[in-house]
């Protein structure tokens, strides 16, 4: 930017000074022999070359110089303010999506992330926020849910974006359009957003090859960062920034295993995490899978697929489970004892919920099918957060979603069992600005109540 505008500088002093010596020129010839003016025709021009005096050399080299040095300045050494000033100058332009259309709004912020026009978090995460999951480090526990970039289009914008960890899909293994449209509703003033998109997926093939690029590009960063710092870097299989890939079905798909099973031989290469979503609530028959015996079945199958494939040093990825909030207390039991007698890596809790909790229930549009999901959903989803851990006595990562805005709704996920939380819709409302001011809360949060770390606060609420 400097250089640019140097040169622009040079240029404007280059033809000021042409023209006023041009000016200089005579343009009329008088004759002395007569009293009436002659006018003679004008000899051409010859060209000069501008010569600027030594004052001029001065100042000229010392306005560039001011101008390099001052976008140096701006580009290093005050990068954390510039990046803030970045992220800040986002809640400018966020409020023109709510004139759009939901899923036009949606498809433009997609777009965004993609195209890289979006700011990318150049400051550190705070120390205290960072930690260890699975043999994989997280430089913080704030992740994008699923649902957000179905087609995995923008992982490098995402994941730039601060997030410690981003989840793609969920994917189907054979393209489908979903439910018809309209199927996005804002309820604004409750901070909420009913959806039945129903798997709308541009299928496994398609998003392999995003990732299969994705991975090459991800993996050489991964290889420069270690190099030039001589340290280990642990960011998965293709760090920095962790991606999990969370699987669908197809609605016409009889055998739900399969499903899952092709999403795993396909995308599990790609993946720091896998997810078997059983749980939305707008394929139909889905969410019975998240009985015993049916769950048993189905993780066992998805687990054999997994191991049978060749694996390095790292191996496979962790496989987890996606639960709905819409469970009774046996069907929370149900889960637990499959989880553990199965060794499921972990469990995100939770889905969105068929529930309309005041006051969305006095909202016109609570009327609308599909699943509930944003503030609303906090308590909820956090109580059966928080019934899980205790089942699964601590045993199993446990991933928070649902209704988180803040620092402190994070915080409480995390006492309630949490090791890492996610959220969707308050970034569909806050935009990118939000992120870096959830992770500061948080650590805010963690410092005053004396935990040196994440983990020290986890399940803090259930001992």
């Amino acid at each position: 930017m400097a250089t640019r505008v140097a040169l622009k500088f040079m240029r404007e002093c280059y033809l000021y000074s042409k023209v006023k010596s041009n000016n200089n020129i005579p343009r009329h010839y008088f004759s002395t022999a007569s009293s009436t003016i002659t006018h003679t025709p004008q000899p051409p021009i010859p060209k000069r070359i501008p010569q600027f005096s030594k004052k001029g050399r001065l100042l000229t080299g010392a306005t560039i110089g001011l101008l390099i040095g001052g976008g140096a300045y701006a580009s290093t050494v005050d990068e954390a303010t510039f990046c803030g000033w970045l992220f800040s100058a986002t809640k400018l332009v966020n409020p023109f999506f709510a004139f759009l259309d939901p899923e036009v709004a949606h498809r433009l912020a997609v777009s965004a992330a993609a195209r890289g026009w979006v700011p990318i978090e150049k400051r550190t995460d705070p120390p205290i926020l960072e930690l260890e999951v699975w043999g994989r480090r997280f430089s913080n526990p704030i992740g994008l849910a699923a649902g957000f970039d179905k087609n995995a289009e923008a992982v490098e914008g995402l994941l730039g974006l601060g997030f410690g960890f981003v989840e793609v899909g969920s994917v189907t293994p054979v393209p489908q359009e979903g439910n018809a449209k309209p199927r996005i509703f804002r309820l604004p003033k409750e901070g909420a957003i009913i959806n039945r998109c129903g798997f709308n997926s541009e299928g496994i093939v398609a998003v392999a090859k995003r990732l299969g690029a994705q991975h090459g590009k991800r993996k050489m960063e991964t290889s420069s960062t270690s190099s030039s710092t001589g340290d280990e870097v642990h960011g998965g299989k293709a760090g920095p920034g962790i991606l999990g890939v969370n699987l669908g079905k197809n609605k016409t798909s009889e055998d739900a295993a399969a499903d899952y099973v092709q999403g795993v031989h396909t995308l599990s290469q790609y993946a720091d995490y896998l997810v078997i979503n059983i749980s939305s609530p707008n394929t139909p028959g889905l969410r019975q899978l998240q009985g015993r015996k049916q769950l048993k079945d189905l993780v066992k199958k998805v687990q054999a697929a997994r191991d049978e494939m060749q694996w390095g040093e790292e191996g496979p990825p962790p496989l987890l489970v996606k639960i709905a909030p819409d469970l009774s207390k046996q069907d929370l039991e149900d889960i637990a004892a499959v989880a553990l007698a199965l060794r499921v890596d972990g469990l995100i809790i939770s889905n969105t919920t068929i529930q309309r909790p005041d006051p969305v229930s006095k909202n016109p549009v609570a009327e609308e099918t599909g699943g509930l999901s944003g503030q609303p959903l906090f308590s909820l989803s956090t109580n059966i957060l928080k019934d899980m851990y205790i089942l699964t006595k601590g045993k199993i990562h446990l991933i928070g979603c649902g209704g988180v805005s803040s620092g402190e709704d994070a915080y409480k996920k995390i006492r309630a069992g949490a090791t890492l939380v996610q959220l969707y819709t308050a970034f569909a409302y806050g935009g990118p600005a939000l992120i870096p001011t959830i992770k500061a809360e948080l650590a805010q949060c963690l410092e005053r109540d004396g935990y040196k770390s994440v983990d020290e606060a986890i399940g803090a609420d259930c001992r």
